[in-house]
C-alpha cells in the first residue's frame, strides 16, 4: 500500500481554510449567531417543552460543538507543531478564552437538563436519537453540578489558572535540550531523540542517556513540582471540596463511566501481577549476562542490532499489517497519509511524544509522531494510526459522542500494535529476531500495563499527600517506594528515578488518565486471544466495538462482546496471556 511521505508537517486547512484570520472571524460570527439563538430559546426550556423544540435545541448544540471543535482543534494542533511559536500560542490562548466565554453563555442547558425530574428527563432522552448517551451522561453528573454562576466562574478560573499553568509546563519541558556523547560526537537532542538511547545495546550509553535526562529534569525540579502541586490542589478543591466526589480519582472514573470498584479491581490485579514482570526482568538479566538489571537496562535489546528504518519503510510495514487484518482498516489509516494529516519527524520546539487528534467526525484525524528511525518507533506509529481508525469508524455519530470513553480509547491503538507484531512474527524465521519481537511485546506490556497502573497508584498517594502538606522530597521518596514495589529485587534502582513523576505529562494534563492504558492493554490481550482462536470471524465483532465510539457506556459495549470488566478474573486473563507469551519466549531464548 503506497504511503510515501513527501511532507514533513501536517496541513490544517481542512479545519480552517486560508486566509486564516478570515476563517476564524467567520466561524466566531457563526458561533455568536447560534449561541444567541439558543439563548433566545431558554424560555421554552420547561417541563412542557415539545419534541420539535427540544430537537431544534439539540441540533443547534451540535453545530456549536462542531464550530468550537474547528477553532480549538486548529489552535492546539498549530501549537503542537512548535510549542515556541508565538503567533500560534497567542491564537490558542485567545481562542481558549473566547470559547470559554461562549460556552458559559449556553451552560444553562446542561444545568437545566441535570435538574429535571427523572420522568421528564427520560421522556426527553427518548426523543434524542443518537445523543441518548450524551444526555444520560449529563444526568450522571447531577449530584456533582453546582449553580450556573458557579460553573461559569470555574470555567473562567480554569482557563486563566490551572490550564495556563499546565500550558506553561508543556512550554518549559518542550524547550529542554539534552547533551549526549555518541561515538565521540556531542549531540544536542530533544527528549524523544534522547529516549531512543534507552533502547541502545550499549549499557554505558543507556546509563548516560538516563542520567542526562534526569540532570536536566532535576535542575528544574522545584518549578515543575510546584506546578504539579497546584494541579493537585486545584483538582482536589474543585472535585472533592466543591463538587463532593468521594475521592480525587472518582471524578475521573465518573467521566469514564466506570465504577470506582472496577478501577480498584483493575489496579489490585495489576499490583498482584507485578512479580510476573519481576521474573521477566530477572530472566532478561541472565540473557544479557548481568547479575541484575539496573533501571537503565529494562529496555535493553538482547543483540547489538543497529538497524534503522526510514519512515516510509516503517509506514509500509504498519500498513501491510493493517491490510492483512482488514482492508477497511488499512484504507482508513491511509487517509491520514493521503490528506497530509501527519507530522512525522522530530524538530526543536515540536511537542514530544506522539498523539492522535480526532477533532470532528467525518474529518480525518491528525497524527503526530517523532520518528527517529528506531525499531520501537514503528509500533508507536501503528498505535497512533489505530486511534485514527477508531475515530473514523465512529464517524457516523454526533460530534458530541463519537469520541470513545477513556477506558476504551486505547483499544484500537494497542490492538494495532498487536496486529503489527503478529504480522512480523508470522514472516520472521530467524529465532534471534523472533526473540527480539517477543521481548519488545513484553516490554510494551510492562510499559502499558504495570508501569501505567503504578503511575495511577502513585497519583492516588500524591493527591492525598500533597493535600496533607507533604514536601516535594517526601513525594519523591514515595515515588521511589512505588518503583520499589514494581521491581522488587529484580531491578537495581538509582536515586535519580525518584524524580520521574515530574516528567510524566499525563499527571499534569489529565490526572488519573494512565489507568486507561492498563485497561486498554489487558482488554486488547483478551480480544487478541479471541482473534487468534476465531480468525476472520472475530473481525466484525471487533469493528462493531470500535464503531460505537462514545455513544454507549463502556460496560454495555464490552458486555455485548461477552466481556465482564467487573470481574477480577477478566483482568487476570490478560496476565495469563502474558504468562503464556513469557513461557514461549523462554523456550526460544
Amino acid at each position: 500500500m503506497d504511503t510515501q511521505t513527501t511532507h514533513i508537517r501536517w496541513q490544517l486547512t481542512d479545519l480552517l481554510p486560508d486566509p486564516l484570520d478570515q476563517s476564524i472571524e467567520e466561524t466566531l460570527s457563526k458561533l455568536e449567531t447560534l449561541i444567541s439563538e439558543l439563548e433566545a430559546k431558554r424560555e421554552m426550556m420547561t417541563h412542557h417543552i415539545s419534541q420539535a423544540e427540544f430537537t431544534e435545541i439539540l441540533q443547534k448544540l451540535e453545530l456549536v460543538n462542531t464550530l468550537m471543535g474547528r477553532l480549538s482543534g486548529y489552535a492546539h494542533l498549530w501549537v503542537a507543531e512548535d510549542t515556541q511559536n508565538q503567533p500560534a500560542l497567542n491564537l490558542r490562548d485567545r481562542l481558549d478564552q473566547s470559547l470559554v466565554t461562549l460556552s458559559n453563555r449556553i451552560m444553562f442547558f446542561d444545568i437545566w437538563f441535570k435538574d429535571l425530574p427523572d420522568d421528564i428527563a427520560d421522556r426527553l432522552i427518548s426523543w434524542s436519537g443518537n445523543l441518548k448517551y450524551v444526555l444520560e451522561s449529563l444526568r450522571r453528573f447531577k449530584p456533582y453540578t453546582l449553580s450556573e454562576v458557579e460553573e461559569q466562574l470555574l470555567n473562567i478560573k480554569d482557563i486563566n489558572g490551572i490550564d495556563a499553568l499546565v500550558n506553561l509546563y508543556e512550554m518549559i519541558t518542550n524547550r529542554f535540550e539534552f547533551k549526549l556523547e555518541v561515538d565521540g560526537e556531542l549531540k544536542t537532542l530533544t527528549r524523544d531523540s534522547l529516549s531512543a538511547y534507552y533502547f541502545n545495546a550499549s549499557a554505558d550509553l543507556r546509563k548516560a542517556a538516563y542520567q542526562e535526562f534526569y540532570r536536566v529534569i532535576t535542575e528544574n525540579a522545584t518549578i515543575l513540582a510546584q506546578i504539579y502541586s497546584h494541579r493537585v490542589r486545584d483538582w482536589h478543591s474543585e472535585g472533592v471540596k466543591l463538587r463532593g466526589f468521594q475521592s480525587p480519582i472518582s471524578a475521573r472514573n465518573l467521566a469514564n463511566d466506570v465504577p470506582d470498584e472496577v478501577v480498584d479491581t483493575l489496579l489490585s490485579v495489576c499490583q498482584k501481577n507485578a512479580p510476573l514482570f519481576q521474573n521477566y526482568f530477572q530472566l532478561k538479566a541472565d540473557w544479557l549476562g548481568m547479575e541484575k538489571l539496573r533501571r537503565y537496562d529494562i529496555y535493553a535489546p538482547l543483540s547489538a542490532s543497529t538497524k534503522e528504518y526510514t519512515f516510509d519503510q516503517a509506514a509500509e510495514m504498519v500498513m501491510d499489517s493493517f491490510l492483512q487484518f482488514s482492508p477497511q482498516i488499512a484504507q482508513l489509516a491511509k487517509r491520514v497519509f493521503d490528506e497530509q494529516h501527519l507530522d512525522p519527524f522530530p524538530r526543536p520546539g515540536k511537542r514530544s511524544g506522539a498523539f492522535c487528534s480526532s477533532v470532528l467526525p467525518g474529518v480525518t484525524p491528525w497524527v503526530l509522531v517523532n520518528f527517529d528511525g528506531q525499531a520501537h518507533d514503528i509500533p508507536t506509529l501503528a498505535h497512533e494510526l489505530g486511534h485514527a481508525v477508531h475515530s473514523m469508524l465512529a464517524s457516523d455519530h454526533s460530534v458530541m459522542c463519537f469520541h470513545s470513553e477513556l477506558p476504551l480509547a486505547e483499544t484500537a491503538s494497542v490492538f494495532a500494535e498487536m496486529i503489527m507484531t503478529g504480522y512480523l512474527l508470522e514472516r520472521e524465521t530467524d529465532p534471534a529476531v523472533r526473540r527480539e519481537l517477543m521481548i519488545r511485546t513484553i516490554d510494551d506490556a510492562y510499559i502499558n500495563v504495570i508501569r501505567q497502573s503504578f503511575f495511577t497508584l502513585f497519583e492516588r498517594d500524591a493527591h492525598r499527600m500533597l493535600v496533607e502538606g507533604c514536601s516535594f522530597d517526601e513525594l519523591a521518596n514515595q515515588y521511589l517506594a512505588n518503583l520499589g514495589e514494581q521491581f522488587g529485587d529484580a531491578v537495581e534502582l538509582s536515586d535519580e528515578f525518584r524524580w520521574e513523576w515530574i516528567a510524566v505529562p499525563h499527571f499534569f494534563n489529565e490526572p488519573f488518565y494512565t489507568y486507561a492504558y492498563s485497561f486498554g492493554q489487558l482488554l486488547v490481550l483478551s480480544l487478541y486471544q479471541q482473534y487468534r482462536l476465531e480468525g476472520s470471524a472475530f473481525i466484525p465483532r471487533y469493528l462493531k466495538i470500535l464503531s460505537y465510539g462514545g455513544s454507549e457506556a463502556p460496560t454495555k459495549i464490552l458486555s455485548e462482546a461477552g466481556l465482564d470488566i467487573t470481574a477480577a478474573n477478566f483482568w487476570q486473563a490478560g496476565f495469563d496471556v502474558l504468562n503464556e507469551m513469557l513461557t514461549e519466549l523462554i523456550k526460544i531464548a
